[in-house]
């Protein structure tokens, strides 16, 4: 009797569990093979557009050269929000600098991003990609090294900020400037970068600017007045306000001239006195700057100034900053009229009048930067980066 019902309850208990049994390994190779069909599906992606004809100048490496380069990543360069950087040395005896890309949310599209604008374009102030590497998961970008850094450690440490003179400060303006103006008039697709800050902007060993970090670029037919994002990804402060708000205007090639602009105001130094007074840091950064303008552009604290060619060398700087950060993108000029104006006479340029709206429009869309936003105007890192998710 025992034995009976001992080999019912076995029974019972195979039929109860036999289908989990079953069903749960089943389930388990479910998952695995998505997961595996997901990350077969990118590295097809990437692979495919690697493939094609894309024009790519750079050499393609493997990931055990990208070691060897950097002596198994010893040197560390500095980190960000799209991974690492290490210095390295070509078989050559060339220096430069391996980005090591890590894990991305945006399915490879930051790495094709990146290789299908600087990997087929050449110029001066254009930071240059001279080799790239795509191993399944492992993604480097190797660029030209850059020994004086950043833009961003000279315009926010005092320190480094008495290196750079005016005539100085006023040659890499143009100098981004002119990279800007290329991107957008100079190739066959119009390049817009959507990521222009002093932390994008490297300093070669004579000072000569490179824009780099195109992660976030969009590639679109020449002269189109005005892109479709879904999506606006950007550094908080440098970002256009038709990329928060559409109802202000249209996504175009503007954005960048608006980043530009505020660039020119942080070279300027004139951040400091609205980063430094509580009563002003909750007003929109270009109405601060018209509120100043209304006593006189002469009472604007731009820096240690000794002679005449140094303040209009500031007072330039700072009225094409104004007419770049124009709250309407159609009030803002093109790249070659920004460089017109930065190369012209500055007695021969005009302030341009505050809007009327924009007031009225600090105070219906809340534009406004926190005492928590001003601050990351001396960041070093400058990795705040915001995501707004709008309605196109």
């Amino acid at each position: 009797m025992f034995l009976f019902h001992f080999i019912t309850a076995v029974n019972t208990g195979l039929i109860i569990w036999a289908p989990r049994i079953i069903i749960c390994p089943l389930v388990f190779w479910f998952f695995i093979y998505n997961f595996r069909r997901r990350r077969l599906s990118l590295f097809e992606g990437v692979e495919s557009f690697l493939q094609g004809d894309n024009k790519l100048v750079p050499i393609r490496y493997s990931y055990s050269d990208i070691k060897k380069m950097t002596k198994n990543f010893e040197d560390k360069l500095g980190q960000g929000g799209f991974g690492s950087v290490y210095k390295g040395k070509l078989r050559s005896g060339h220096l430069v600098a391996v980005k090591l890309l890590g894990k991305s949310a945006a399915n490879g599209q930051d790495f094709i991003n990146e290789i299908a604008t600087i990997g087929r374009i050449h110029h001066v102030n254009i930071v240059q990609l001279v080799v790239y590497c795509a191993e399944r998961s492992k993604r480097a970008l190797i660029f030209d090294f850059m020994p004086n850094g950043s833009l961003d450690k000279y315009v926010f440490n005092q320190e480094k900020a008495s290196s750079l003179d005016w005539d100085m400060k006023f040659k890499i303006a143009v100098e981004v400037a002119r990279g800007i103006e290329y991107l957008h008039h100079g190739c066959d697709m119009q390049i817009l970068h959507f990521d222009i800050k002093a932390h994008n902007i490297l300093l070669d060993d004579k000072f000569v600017p490179k824009i780099s970090d195109f992660g976030l670029a969009k590639l679109c037919t020449a002269n189109k007045e005005a892109v479709t994002l879904t999506a606006a990804r950007g550094t908080i402060v440098y970002v256009a306000p038709e990329l928060i708000n559409r109802s202000i205007g249209l996504v175009s090639y503007k954005a960048d001239v608006y980043s530009f602009g505020m660039l020119l105001m942080e070279m300027v130094n004139l951040n400091k006195d609205l980063t430094g007074n509580d009563d002003e840091s909750s007003k929109y950064f270009p109405n601060w700057i018209y509120d100043h303008l209304n006593q006189a552009v002469s009472d604007i604290d731009i820096g240690n100034v000794d002679e005449n060619d140094d303040r209009n060398i500031g007072r330039k700087m700072t009225i094409v900053a104004l007419w770049c950060i124009q709250m309407n993108p159609n009030n803002r000029p093109s790249m070659n009229k920004v460089l017109e104006m930065l190369e012209g006479d500055v007695e021969h340029l005009q302030t341009p009048n505050c809007p009327a709206y924009m007031a009225r429009n600090e105070e219906q869309s809340g534009a406004t930067y926190s005492n928590s936003s001003l601050s990351l105007l001396h960041d070093d890192n400058c990795s705040n980066i915001i995501e707004i998710i709008s309605n196109a």
